[in-house]
């Protein structure tokens, strides 16, 4: 089920939970900033498509509609891409080469609606300044959030997600353990390639973050989080260089999952 909640002033969060077996849920957001060239920032999962325009409608007109700012093209993040481009003539795509690209190869997107951006590059929509942001931690090349110099908000993408065992609409209704335990699991899982990384380089990518002082944190995969609570989200996700890399269950963990699942027979 898809809801919706104002994350701050003119910013509207849609959310749903996908269960993660074994391990707790994840919050998969996408975002709707108002004003007079409203952002949809990502279109949510695929399997919920339908469930995500009712969402959208209850915030806005989708008509209404100028921008959609995809940080990347994975199937929680692209699913009702399509329908709104097929419903809104004037709608136009913020994204980066890469996503165009890995689109092409399933849904291709429309070049004359698609306005490309590089991290560090910077677009006014309406009333809005957004600074795109190349995330510390992504699990696709083509991830790139941005940084709102109206609200001072930072849109992760996928960067500060965690793991949980339920997801408040306020991060800050986490105790410190289950955000850093939660935070750092998905790190693990969404970005393993952490494990690899240069200390001194991820460290200078983490202070980047800190030097912007961002007003308010929005991942994709965490309830919104106040500024002030933005050195608690870099602290964990530095843990999780060195943390115990993530391993799935196998076959035989499986078979043991579904026995238990179907009882005796």
């Amino acid at each position: 089920m898809i809801t919706a909640y104002e994350a701050a002033s003119g910013i509207d969060v849609l959310t749903s939970t996908f269960p993660v077996p074994g391990f707790g849920v994840v919050p998969i957001n996408a975002f709707v900033l108002h004003g007079p060239e409203p952002v949809l920032v990502d279109t949510g999962p695929v399997v919920e498509r339908e469930e995500f325009m009712t969402a959208l409608r209850s915030v806005i007109d989708p008509a209404d509609l100028r921008w959609i700012w995809l940080t990347h093209t994975d199937f929680d993040h692209i699913g009702a891409l399509p329908q709104l481009l097929a419903e809104n003539p004037q709608l136009r795509i913020l994204t980066t080469f890469l996503s165009v690209g890995i689109m092409s190869l399933s849904d291709p997107l429309p070049m004359h609606r698609v306005h490309l951006i590089n991290p560090g590059q910077r677009i006014t929509v309406g009333d809005r300044t957004l600074t795109a942001v190349r995330p510390p931690a992504f699990d696709n090349p083509a991830t790139t959030g941005f940084h709102d110099d109206s609200s001072g908000a930072l849109f992760s993408s996928d960067c500060f997600g965690a793991l949980l065992a339920a997801a408040p609409e306020n991060a800050a209704d986490l105790s410190d353990q289950e955000l850093r335990e939660g935070q750092v699991f998905w790190a693990t899982l969404d970005s393993p390639w952490l494990h690899k990384v240069d200390g001194a380089a991820f460290a200078k990518e983490l202070n980047g973050i800190r030097d912007m002082e961002p007003a308010l944190v929005l991942s994709s995969h965490l309830p919104a989080a106040p500024g002030s609570m933005t050195q608690r989200l870099l602290a964990s996700l530095a843990a999780a260089p060195t943390a115990t890399p993530f391993v799935g269950p196998d076959q035989a963990a499986l078979e043991a999952m579904l026995a238990q699942m179907t009882g005796p027979q």
